[in-house]
């Protein structure tokens, strides 16, 4: 269980006892994966899942990529007895069949217990983990956690108005994208002519996200603008066409076009990345790629989404 109990660790220390199980499923905001959570937890404020009020318990609740499902079902069927005093288990869901493995272990000097499931999604592996202290485990009990996990389920997308919402910007033009995703709640959104099945890299897309501090000096943002645009995950054979600073509605900003190929068919792309720098804070980087063929056209509107972008408040 390589893959599930790393990702376990991010549900944090748990240290109250409170009853056990609430009515409804409920979507985390921007998530595909929803469940019943137990009484007394409510939607988090800062991560993906439920919380109790004083911030005690916590069930984080995120997406991974399609192909994790499959990992570790073969996991799974390869040591199905567990090791190392995980205990795995399966039950039927809503989403499909679930596997989820039941661990002891210690938060700091806290004894705990840890509870990590992973359901298929359409597109996506849905991904829950739990933990909860010992002196809480006679009320959140494995029954508990199990209905809790039974009652897991997914929807088939979310709209673009809650995904939007998330984002610390307004985006005012989505020019005519219909594909609309959270990468990372609250950091990063796709805007897609193409979808997760058939693939973005044959049609324009865009990704708008948040990076954190970026270099004050011109020349050190030159450097770091063209470093950023060559590590672009999915390009390859990338080569730099045009980088020089722009201003981007009022503010100092970067433009970097590369040429290269994307996906397993290696499309030829041009890729055009914007910075959009901030003296204090997070700084805006807009990504977006277009088969070459089709550049002229997406570059038009590639260009209202980057100027539609405002803050917020």
């Amino acid at each position: 269980m390589k893959l599930i109990r790393p990702l376990a660790a991010l549900a944090l220390l748990i240290a109250s006892a409170l009853p056990a199980i609430a009515a409804d499923a409920v979507f985390p905001p921007g998530l595909r994966l929803g469940m019943v959570p137990l009484v007394g937890l409510s939607t988090a404020k800062t991560f993906p899942g439920f919380e109790s009020e004083d911030g005690s318990v916590k069930v984080l609740i995120t997406e991974l990529p399609p192909a994790a499902y499959g990992e570790v079902v073969s996991a799974f069927n390869s040591n199905p007895a567990g090791a190392g005093g995980v205990k795995q288990d399966k039950i039927e869901t809503p989403a499909g069949l679930a596997y989820f493995t039941t661990e002891s272990g210690k938060a700091g000097d806290t004894p705990v217990k840890r509870y990590s499931m992973i359901v298929p999604g359409a597109g996506f592996s849905g991904y829950v983990a739990v933990q909860i202290p010992e002196n809480a485990t006679k009320i959140y009990t494995d029954e508990a956690v199990r209905q809790m996990f039974a009652s897991a389920t997914t929807r088939k997308q979310v709209s673009a108005e809650e995904q939007i919402a998330l984002m610390p910007f307004k985006i005012t033009d989505l020019a005519e994208f219909k594909d609309i995703r959270t990468l990372a709640p609250g950091s990063s959104i796709i805007l897609a002519d193409g979808d997760e099945s058939t693939g973005y890299e044959s049609k324009p897309f865009m990704i708008l996200g948040v990076i954190g501090a970026t270099p004050q000096a011109a020349d050190d943002r030159a450097r770091f603008a063209q470093e950023a645009a060559l590590q672009i995950p999915g390009v390859r054979e990338s080569r730099v066409t045009m980088s020089e600073p722009i201003r981007i509605n009022g503010q100092q900003g970067f433009e970097t076009r590369i040429d290269g190929v994307s996906g397993k068919d290696k499309v030829p792309v041009t890729v055009v990345q914007w910075i959009r720098f901030s003296s204090g804070g997070a700084s805006l980087r807009i990504i977006a790629s277009a088969p070459r063929d089709q550049w002229l056209a997406a570059f038009n509107r590639f260009r209202a989404v980057r100027d539609g972008i405002q803050p917020k408040g």
